[in-house]
């Protein structure tokens, strides 16, 4: 699914975000930047040790924040931490998307034109995935009508479930928000 949002377009897939061919991936990561399983585990195994070592020197960043670190060896430059909420720490959706609109302030300082990013704090971390939908899409599709926003910013999921709520949740909000349909 995609949409235009003023000048830039805003896509929903199935995929591996270690493939993507976007400049910067986003990684749903913990507080310490400790690149565990699941996604971190992936870019992590794909990128090889020079994105840890990156993220050791930084030493963390607080949840609801983002850090920017190189790609290594994975074909896109950039990897941008952003650090979800645990599901039960409470004001989850609020952390999710303080955490998506960092990755976004990244983008505009750094220059970045195009940014993918997983279901943030849906794996192990156990929020749903309505809630990080909800979170996530209101706040892509808020910073996509100002300025300062990346030409293309893609949400890439890891099966096709999620990207049934991605998608309803993204047609809610562009009708709610008087935008055409997708």
């Amino acid at each position: 699914m995609e949409v235009r949002i003023n000048q830039s377009e805003l896509e929903l897939l199935v995929g591996d975000i270690t493939e993507m061919e976007t400049d910067a991936i986003v990684n749903p990561a913990n507080h310490l930047l400790k690149l565990g399983g699941g996604v971190a585990g992936a870019i992590a195994r794909k990128g090889g040790p020079m994105i840890q070592r990156e993220c050791d020197a930084l030493g963390g960043t607080p949840v609801g924040t983002a850090a920017l670190t190189g790609a290594g060896e994975l074909p896109m430059n950039w990897v941008i931490h952003a650090v979800g909420p645990r599901m039960g720490e409470g004001e989850e959706e609020e952390k999710i998307a303080a955490a998506t609109e960092a990755v976004f302030e990244i983008c505009a300082k750094k220059g970045i034109p195009s940014v993918s990013f997983p279901a943030i704090s849906t794996g192990v971390f156990g929020v749903p995935m309505e809630l990080s939908a909800e979170a996530m899409l209101g706040t892509a599709v808020a910073r996509l009508r100002r300025s300062g926003a990346p030409s293309l910013v893609v949400f890439c999921l890891y099966d096709l479930g999620a990207l049934g709520v991605f998608e309803a949740t993204l047609k809610r909000l562009m009708e709610e928000r008087g935008s055409h349909k997708p």
